[in-house]
């Protein structure tokens, strides 16, 4: 029963554990250069906020999506975490400007 819903659960649980796995994949790289890979540094933190961030709010969607009306009101949690994550993608930066900073940092090292 419910397989589109199981499909959407899915979808999400897969997106929660890729996202967790590269979060902690960069801060274990980041413990491991220190301070003085500023360049490498400002990349994976940018990359990691931007991904994790724009999966979040997705994530939220799906879940407003799946109660239908309830995911709107406010006696449900789901409204107030999708408000929550996209702030992630606005806060300390919106997403193109990380991505114009993951970009930069690309380039300067091709050059």
């Amino acid at each position: 029963e419910f397989q589109l819903i199981q499909g959407k659960v899915a979808d999400m649980y897969t997106t929660l554990q890729a996202a967790r796995s590269y979060l902690y994949t960069v801060g274990k790289n980041l413990d491991a250069l220190g301070s003085g890979h500023v360049r490498q540094v400002r990349k994976d933190c940018a990359a990691v906020i931007l991904y994790t961030a724009e999966k979040a709010t997705w994530m939220a969607g799906e879940t407003v999506q799946i109660l239908g009306g309830n995911g709107y009101i406010n006696e449900y949690p789901a409204g107030r975490l999708w408000r929550d994550a996209k702030l992630y993608e606005i806060g300390a930066g919106t997403s193109e400007i990380r991505r114009m900073l993951i970009g930069r940092e690309l380039f300067a090292e091709t050059m």
